[in-house]
């Protein structure tokens, strides 16, 4: 695994959305991450410059770093002004043919759509809840319960409150009404998997590596309604989950336990088509392991899980962003035909996506 940087390595150009919507403590909070992230990589000797995109013109700010020696550090979650936009990003990346971290504009879009990879996932024999798409709240068509109901494509755990999970038809078509009209798309219906959850952080192109994986704990909730990730307890630290559900890293698990989540985290990564790195999220009931959603763009700020795992391990933020953009940097045109690192191509994870997509 690459530890620091070398003489030859690229500058690093770190891209993220700054939107002028948002309010001065949003945005002071991104600036803050962003400069952390950019000094934490100069100090292993790397050029970096910040490069904040506040607007919809993305192909014209990307044309400012058009030198293909750069390496765009992909930290943009959407264009300002355009909502969902997240594949955007990497398409307009891969328009202009610059080299960036992170995987590519087709896994993002992918994504977003959950029912096609819980098919992908199946498909490649990976255990995931079991599921159905509603366009209508028709009755009739579900009875197992537990059951949670989320929009059918969107990321972040938006539209996810405790409401979410459901005990009963009438509570399953009503919520099923509720993201019809609230999301204007389909609803996901899952067997709400009531079990252990993990967070696992993976990195990697042919030879995959799960950094520990994360454990959240929601033992301070008896009711069942509350043992989820809502978007409260991710995003508003006001609210009551984000204060008490605890993440235990890392997470305890048997030598066993251990061996099986890692199969399964790295064979979702492949069937998806990560690259470089990403997120899988999977719960355990009865000793299987379901995967319950796939990130190929994790979040890695600093106080992130996937920042804390590789800390735990002995890698610093820098050297956790170096790693990525090292992954990268194999792509550039300059060195496409030098031996790669260990962890280097992609290939077997979008041959994988393409398989599963026959």
């Amino acid at each position: 695994m690459p530890e620091k940087a070398q003489n030859s390595f690229p500058s690093v150009v770190v891209l993220f959305d700054l939107d002028p919507s948002w309010d001065d403590a949003d945005q002071k909070v991104v600036l803050e991450y962003a400069d952390q992230l950019g000094a934490s990589i100069e100090q292993l000797g790397y050029q970096v410059t910040l490069s904040p995109l506040r607007d919809s013109d993305i192909v014209g700010h990307l044309r400012l770093h058009g030198a293909r020696s750069h390496v765009i550090l992909n930290w943009c979650e959407s264009i300002p002004g355009i909502p969902h936009s997240e594949p955007l990003v990497a398409e307009a990346l891969e328009v202009l043919k610059l080299t960036y971290t992170g995987s590519t504009s087709e896994v993002l879009a992918l994504s977003e759509d959950k029912p096609r990879v819980k098919e992908i996932l199946y498909h490649c024999g990976i255990e995931t809840p079991a599921w159905k798409v509603f366009e209508r709240p028709e009755p009739g068509l579900w009875d197992r319960f537990p059951a949670i109901v989320k929009a059918a494509r969107t990321h972040c755990s938006e539209g996810l409150t405790r409401d979410s999970v459901v005990l009963s038809e009438k509570e399953l078509l009503e919520r099923v009404e509720f993201v019809l009209d609230v999301f204007g798309q389909p609803a996901l219906v899952e067997d709400f998997i009531d079990g252990r959850e993990f967070h696992v952080p993976l990195w990697g192109n042919g030879r995959i590596e799960m950094l520990p994986p994360v454990e959240m704990d929601f033992s301070s909730f008896g009711d069942v309604h509350d043992h989820l990730c809502t978007y409260a307890a991710k995003f508003v630290p006001s609210s009551r989950p984000y204060q008490e559900i605890r993440t235990v890293l890392p997470a305890p698990l048997t030598e066993a336990e251990q061996k099986k989540l890692q199969k399964v985290a790295i064979s979702a990564y492949r069937a998806i088509g990560c690259r470089d790195y990403g997120r899988i999220d999977i719960r355990l009931r009865d000793g299987v392991f379901y995967v319950l959603d796939v990130n190929p763009n994790a979040d890695i700020s600093p106080d992130a899980s996937f920042a804390c795992a590789a800390e735990s391990i002995g890698y610093s933020y820098g050297r956790m962003c170096a790693v990525l953009v090292q992954l990268a940097a194999h792509r550039l045109p300059a060195r496409r035909k030098a031996r790669p690192i260990a962890l280097s191509s992609a290939r077997s994870g979008q041959r994988a996506l393409r398989a599963s997509q026959l």
